[in-house]
Protein backbone atom coordinates (compact mmCIF):
# COMPACT_ATOMS: atom_id res chain seq x y z
CA UNK A 1 0.00 0.00 0.00
CA UNK A 2 2.97 2.48 0.60
CA UNK A 3 4.01 2.36 -2.74
CA UNK A 4 0.47 2.68 -4.04
CA UNK A 5 0.16 5.65 -1.87
CA UNK A 6 3.68 7.15 -2.73
CA UNK A 7 2.78 7.68 -6.24
CA UNK A 8 -0.27 9.78 -5.37
CA UNK A 9 0.85 12.31 -2.57
CA UNK A 10 0.81 16.00 -2.95
CA UNK A 11 -0.68 14.76 -6.51
CA UNK A 12 -3.31 15.31 -8.71
CA UNK A 13 -5.88 13.12 -9.22
CA UNK A 14 -8.76 13.47 -11.90
CA UNK A 15 -12.07 12.27 -12.18
CA UNK A 16 -13.43 11.35 -15.24
CA UNK A 17 -17.07 10.36 -15.19
CA UNK A 18 -19.75 10.45 -17.61
CA UNK A 19 -23.59 10.03 -17.39
CA UNK A 20 -25.91 9.08 -20.30
CA UNK A 21 -26.73 12.00 -22.39
CA UNK A 22 -23.60 14.03 -21.81
CA UNK A 23 -21.78 14.84 -25.04
CA UNK A 24 -18.29 12.75 -23.55
CA UNK A 25 -20.83 9.97 -23.07
CA UNK A 26 -21.27 9.09 -26.46
CA UNK A 27 -18.35 7.10 -28.01
CA UNK A 28 -14.83 6.82 -26.93
CA UNK A 29 -15.05 10.63 -26.08
CA UNK A 30 -14.86 9.98 -21.95
CA UNK A 31 -11.52 7.39 -23.05
CA UNK A 32 -9.84 10.07 -25.18
CA UNK A 33 -10.68 12.52 -21.93
CA UNK A 34 -8.94 10.22 -19.35
CA UNK A 35 -6.07 9.70 -21.78
CA UNK A 36 -5.64 13.67 -22.28
CA UNK A 37 -5.67 13.59 -18.49
CA UNK A 38 -3.16 11.02 -18.04
CA UNK A 39 -0.50 13.40 -20.98
CA UNK A 40 -1.25 16.17 -19.09
CA UNK A 41 0.43 14.89 -16.03
CA UNK A 42 -2.55 13.39 -13.41
CA UNK A 43 -1.21 10.65 -11.22
CA UNK A 44 -4.40 9.09 -10.45
CA UNK A 45 -7.68 8.25 -11.65
CA UNK A 46 -11.29 8.47 -9.99
CA UNK A 47 -13.42 6.39 -12.58
CA UNK A 48 -17.09 5.18 -12.28
CA UNK A 49 -17.61 2.02 -13.49
CA UNK A 50 -16.22 -1.27 -14.43
CA UNK A 51 -16.75 -0.68 -17.71
CA UNK A 52 -14.31 2.55 -17.51
CA UNK A 53 -12.18 1.15 -15.30
CA UNK A 54 -11.34 -2.12 -17.56
CA UNK A 55 -10.67 0.06 -20.60
CA UNK A 56 -8.33 2.31 -18.83
CA UNK A 57 -6.59 -0.21 -17.37
CA UNK A 58 -5.96 -1.39 -21.06
CA UNK A 59 -3.45 1.56 -21.57
CA UNK A 60 -2.74 3.17 -18.56
CA UNK A 61 -0.82 1.64 -15.48
CA UNK A 62 -1.51 4.82 -13.11
CA UNK A 63 -3.83 3.88 -9.78
CA UNK A 64 -7.32 3.60 -10.09
CA UNK A 65 -10.03 4.71 -7.74
CA UNK A 66 -13.13 2.65 -8.62
CA UNK A 67 -16.77 3.71 -7.41
CA UNK A 68 -20.18 2.16 -8.62
CA UNK A 69 -23.23 4.90 -8.31
CA UNK A 70 -26.21 4.87 -9.88
CA UNK A 71 -27.28 6.66 -13.93
CA UNK A 72 -28.92 8.58 -13.50
CA UNK A 73 -28.75 9.70 -10.38
CA UNK A 74 -31.65 9.46 -8.04
CA UNK A 75 -33.60 12.62 -7.10
CA UNK A 76 -33.55 11.66 -3.38
CA UNK A 77 -29.62 11.41 -3.79
CA UNK A 78 -28.70 14.10 -1.02
CA UNK A 79 -30.85 11.20 1.34
CA UNK A 80 -29.03 8.20 0.84
CA UNK A 81 -26.11 5.98 0.27
CA UNK A 82 -25.04 5.41 -3.90
CA UNK A 83 -21.62 5.51 -3.82
CA UNK A 84 -20.04 1.55 -3.50
CA UNK A 85 -23.30 1.10 -1.44
CA UNK A 86 -22.06 -2.63 -0.41
CA UNK A 87 -19.26 -5.49 -0.80
CA UNK A 88 -20.76 -6.63 -4.01
CA UNK A 89 -20.51 -2.86 -5.20
CA UNK A 90 -16.76 -3.13 -4.12
CA UNK A 91 -15.94 -6.90 -5.90
CA UNK A 92 -17.09 -5.83 -8.95
CA UNK A 93 -14.80 -2.96 -8.88
CA UNK A 94 -11.98 -4.89 -7.12
CA UNK A 95 -11.98 -7.29 -10.55
CA UNK A 96 -11.90 -4.55 -13.05
CA UNK A 97 -8.93 -3.71 -11.94
CA UNK A 98 -9.80 -0.48 -9.42
CA UNK A 99 -6.38 0.42 -6.70
CA UNK A 100 -8.80 1.64 -4.55
CA UNK A 101 -12.23 0.97 -3.01
CA UNK A 102 -14.10 4.79 -2.89
CA UNK A 103 -17.69 3.72 -1.30
CA UNK A 104 -19.94 6.61 1.07
CA UNK A 105 -18.39 7.12 4.60
CA UNK A 106 -21.07 9.39 5.22
CA UNK A 107 -23.93 8.72 8.49
CA UNK A 108 -26.89 7.73 6.00
CA UNK A 109 -28.50 4.24 6.51
CA UNK A 110 -27.01 1.34 4.03
CA UNK A 111 -29.12 -0.96 1.86
CA UNK A 112 -26.99 -4.15 2.94
CA UNK A 113 -23.44 -4.21 5.09
CA UNK A 114 -23.12 -1.63 8.18
CA UNK A 115 -19.91 0.75 7.52
CA UNK A 116 -17.54 -0.91 9.56
CA UNK A 117 -18.78 -4.34 7.97
CA UNK A 118 -18.35 -2.92 4.21
CA UNK A 119 -14.94 -1.28 5.36
CA UNK A 120 -13.40 -4.52 6.83
CA UNK A 121 -14.80 -7.12 4.09
CA UNK A 122 -13.09 -4.78 1.56
CA UNK A 123 -9.66 -4.39 3.16
CA UNK A 124 -9.45 -8.18 4.08
CA UNK A 125 -11.17 -10.18 1.22
CA UNK A 126 -10.79 -7.76 -1.72
CA UNK A 127 -7.07 -6.88 -0.04
CA UNK A 128 -7.84 -2.94 -0.80
CA UNK A 129 -7.30 0.03 0.63
CA UNK A 130 -10.73 2.33 1.35
CA UNK A 131 -11.23 5.58 0.38
CA UNK A 132 -14.19 6.54 3.05
CA UNK A 133 -15.76 9.74 0.85
CA UNK A 134 -17.74 11.69 4.30
CA UNK A 135 -19.33 14.91 4.66
CA UNK A 136 -18.51 16.31 7.85
CA UNK A 137 -15.81 16.19 10.87
CA UNK A 138 -17.55 13.44 12.80
CA UNK A 139 -18.30 11.46 9.80
CA UNK A 140 -14.68 11.25 8.76
CA UNK A 141 -13.04 10.87 11.94
CA UNK A 142 -15.52 7.67 12.59
CA UNK A 143 -14.48 5.97 9.17
CA UNK A 144 -10.87 6.27 10.25
CA UNK A 145 -11.50 4.68 13.38
CA UNK A 146 -12.88 2.07 11.65
CA UNK A 147 -10.59 1.05 9.32
CA UNK A 148 -10.68 3.34 6.25
CA UNK A 149 -6.86 4.04 4.38
CA UNK A 150 -8.02 7.79 2.96
CA UNK A 151 -10.55 9.98 4.18
CA UNK A 152 -12.21 12.37 1.01
CA UNK A 153 -14.18 15.66 1.25
CA UNK A 154 -16.15 14.68 -1.57
CA UNK A 155 -19.63 14.68 0.33
CA UNK A 156 -19.54 17.91 1.49
CA UNK A 157 -22.68 19.92 -0.03
CA UNK A 158 -24.01 16.75 -1.25
CA UNK A 159 -26.03 15.56 2.08
CA UNK A 160 -29.20 17.05 2.89
CA UNK A 161 -27.21 17.99 6.15
CA UNK A 162 -24.88 19.93 4.21
CA UNK A 163 -26.45 21.14 1.32
CA UNK A 164 -25.62 25.02 0.46
CA UNK A 165 -22.02 24.66 2.16
CA UNK A 166 -19.37 27.20 1.32
CA UNK A 167 -21.18 29.13 -1.60
CA UNK A 168 -19.74 26.38 -3.97
CA UNK A 169 -16.01 26.28 -2.65
CA UNK A 170 -13.81 23.26 -1.53
CA UNK A 171 -14.16 22.83 1.79
CA UNK A 172 -11.75 23.77 3.45
CA UNK A 173 -12.31 23.72 6.81
CA UNK A 174 -13.50 20.26 7.16
CA UNK A 175 -10.23 19.20 5.32
CA UNK A 176 -7.97 21.07 7.85
CA UNK A 177 -10.42 20.41 10.83
CA UNK A 178 -9.62 16.47 9.54
CA UNK A 179 -6.13 16.94 8.89
CA UNK A 180 -5.44 17.66 12.28
CA UNK A 181 -7.86 15.58 14.33
CA UNK A 182 -6.92 12.40 12.57
CA UNK A 183 -3.64 10.36 11.44
CA UNK A 184 -5.64 8.89 7.85
CA UNK A 185 -4.46 10.63 4.85
CA UNK A 186 -7.00 13.33 3.57
CA UNK A 187 -7.75 14.21 -0.10
CA UNK A 188 -9.84 17.43 -0.75
CA UNK A 189 -12.34 16.91 -3.47
CA UNK A 190 -15.57 18.60 -4.68
CA UNK A 191 -15.58 22.35 -6.31
CA UNK A 192 -12.05 22.93 -7.11
CA UNK A 193 -11.54 24.74 -10.00
CA UNK A 194 -8.88 27.03 -9.51
CA UNK A 195 -4.69 26.44 -9.19
CA UNK A 196 -5.66 28.66 -6.25
CA UNK A 197 -7.54 26.11 -4.81
CA UNK A 198 -5.17 23.13 -4.79
CA UNK A 199 -2.16 25.25 -3.86
CA UNK A 200 -4.55 26.11 -0.33
CA UNK A 201 -5.55 22.21 -0.29
CA UNK A 202 -1.75 21.23 0.12
CA UNK A 203 -0.69 24.30 1.97
CA UNK A 204 -3.53 22.94 4.68
CA UNK A 205 -2.11 19.26 4.48
CA UNK A 206 -4.05 17.54 1.50
CA UNK A 207 -2.36 14.49 1.00
CA UNK A 208 -3.85 14.91 -2.81
CA UNK A 209 -6.00 16.69 -4.68
CA UNK A 210 -8.99 15.02 -6.77
CA UNK A 211 -10.53 17.88 -9.58
CA UNK A 212 -13.24 16.51 -11.78
CA UNK A 213 -15.59 18.99 -14.01
CA UNK A 214 -12.88 21.47 -14.01
CA UNK A 215 -11.31 19.51 -16.12
CA UNK A 216 -13.42 16.93 -17.51
CA UNK A 217 -16.68 18.83 -18.14
CA UNK A 218 -16.67 20.94 -21.00
CA UNK A 219 -20.11 21.65 -20.76
CA UNK A 220 -19.69 23.20 -16.82
CA UNK A 221 -16.79 25.25 -17.86
CA UNK A 222 -17.94 26.61 -20.83
CA UNK A 223 -20.82 27.84 -18.40
CA UNK A 224 -18.92 28.99 -16.19
CA UNK A 225 -16.87 31.55 -18.56
CA UNK A 226 -20.87 32.35 -20.39
CA UNK A 227 -22.10 33.28 -16.61
CA UNK A 228 -19.37 35.33 -15.73
CA UNK A 229 -20.61 38.19 -18.45
CA UNK A 230 -23.96 38.06 -17.20
CA UNK A 231 -26.94 38.78 -19.72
Amino acid sequence: MKELFDKLERKIIVSAQASKGDSIYEGNCLTAIIKAVINGGAAGLRLAGTKSIRETKKFSGLPVIGITKPDPLPDNRKEIVYITPSFDDAKTLAEAGADIIAIDGTSRSRPKENLQELIQKIKKELNKPVMADVSTQEEGLNCSELGADIISTTLSGYTSYTQGKNNGKPDFKLLERLVKSQDKPVVLEGRIWTPEHVKTAFDLGAFSVVIGSAITRPQLITRRFVESIGS
